[in-house]
């Protein structure tokens, strides 16, 4: 071999080498803008996965067993797509949705917005503090000790820290959800049959079946993720040049959220269903019957995964219904803001957390009635709102060349014409109970 052969094999490698260090600058660098604009997204997508969702995602795999895992994937699509819709219309215009709203709609339509937003999300609010009010029963302490402390705990720490302070409070809490992923693993499901029933739909037609569906879907998607998911990309002042940061958000924290679903199904589906004990009306009742089949520690997992879900929501909740009325009525809004300065939006979150846990500290409280009001009004709610998004996203004086692709109008229209039909059965069923439904 001669010294050219040999040179120019060295001088091959230090061009790999200079490439690759590119290489890993550049995706360092693009990691970077991703960690700076993460938060909304994630953070958004995961706290629907609160007491009541947890609930319902339950009962889905305690009657059901791993039947309706088929949905979780054209669920991830509608709520990708309509997220998408709002993060990116808070980049472009530097505006929270109620805002957008008031300016585009004029304030009747505000109004509306606003009130239906306060009483729907203060019914949620109540089935967080009650969600907190059961894990905490589970280890043995009473609702009359647990709910205060965790009303002032979400109170103090919205109140006291600045937006990149409760960020991370509210991101440590994604991680988390972790425990429902461990919870599945002791439950040792069949994996195999899990994933078959994932990618092939197993559809049956009997009421039990379709009402657990309309549940599912309607706790997936809720109005009020709007309206916090676009307020947190304003507050963080992500600006456009950001924006497909900001898409990835939304994206990881919509799989994440389906994930997440998809291990509290399987966990369920491989203990309750598969010992037949399939009339679980809660996630805090599914926790206790785990302890015998799963073992100890995937019984604490599930219970300890419901208080942090309730919890998690339990702050979220209020914050989105107080940026949703200060930004309709054109009053200041935001974490970052003092208590003086914002005071409307201080007083709006401290309402909703003091009339939310009041009312699960009420002597036979009808709970489990405001928790289905809770789902009906989303169902309500929900397709209105996403009417208004796409009228504003597909506004090209608004967005200009981010206005709606034709295949995200295609796939919001489908969510809104679908969410009306669902939110027509979950009325019925109501209002004329179906009972237990029968196994497929």
């Amino acid at each position: 071999m001669n010294w050219e052969s040999i040179s120019a094999r060295v001088d091959g490698l230090r061009t790999r080498g200079t490439s690759f260090q590119k290489r890993i600058r550049g995706l360092r660098h693009r990691l970077t803008l991703l960690l700076a604009v993460v938060g909304p997204g994630l953070i958004t997508s995961n706290v629907d996965n609160d007491a009541g969702g947890i609930s319902v995602y339950t009962q889905a795999g305690a009657q059901y067993g791993y039947a309706l895992l088929w949905s979780l994937i054209p669920m991830t699509i509608a709520l990708y797509v309509t997220e998408e819709m709002c993060a990116r219309m808070g980049v472009i215009t530097g505006k929270g949705l109620s805002d957008l709203i008031r300016e585009e709609f004029g304030f009747r339509s505000t109004f509306f917005v606003m009130v239906t937003g306060f009483f729907v999300d203060l019914a949620n609010v109540v089935a967080e503090f009650a969600g907190v009010a059961a894990a905490m029963q589970i280890f043995h302490v009473s609702k009359y000790i647990s709910v205060p402390l965790a009303a002032v705990l979400v109170w103090v720490l919205v109140l006291r820290g600045t937006y990149r302070q409760v960020e991370v409070i509210f991101l440590a809490a994604c991680v988390l959800y972790l425990s429902y992923v461990v919870s599945a693993i002791f439950a040792k499901p069949d994996w195999l049959e899990a994933a078959r029933s994932t990618v092939i739909p197993t559809l049956h037609f009997n009421a039990g079946y379709l009402v657990m569906l309309t549940g599912l879907l309607s706790t997936t998607i809720a109005p009020w993720q709007f309206f916090y998911l676009q307020a947190g990309f304003v507050e963080k002042k992500v600006s456009a040049r950001q924006y497909p940061q900001a898409r990835a958000d939304v994206l990881i924290g919509s799989i994440s959220c389906m994930v997440i679903v998809f291990f509290i199904i399987v966990c369920t589906a491989a203990t309750l269903y598969v010992t037949g004990q399939r009339n679980i009306s809660d996630a805090a009742e599914a926790a206790k019957a785990l302890i015998p089949l799963a073992g100890k520690w995937a019984g604490t997992l599930f219970a300890f995964g419901l208080l942090n879900a309730s919890l998690f929501a339990a702050s979220i909740l209020p914050l989105s219904t107080a940026h949703v009325i200060c930004e309709g009525l054109g009053f200041e809004a935001g974490i970052d803001h003092k208590f003086n300065e914002a005071p409307i939006f201080y007083w709006l979150y401290t309402i909703l957390i003091a009339v939310g846990a009041g009312i699960v500290l009420l002597p036979n409280a009808p709970l489990w009635k405001i928790l289905i009001f809770s789902q009906v009004g989303n169902g309500v709610w929900l397709p209105v709102v996403v009417i208004f998004i796409l009228l504003l996203v597909n506004r090209r004086d608004l967005m200009g060349e981010y206005v709606n692709t034709l295949i995200f109008n295609i796939v919001a229209w489908v969510t809104a014409i679908a969410m009306i039909a669902l939110t027509l059965v979950l009325s019925y069923t109501a209002i004329f109970p179906t009972g237990s439904p029968p196994s497929p």
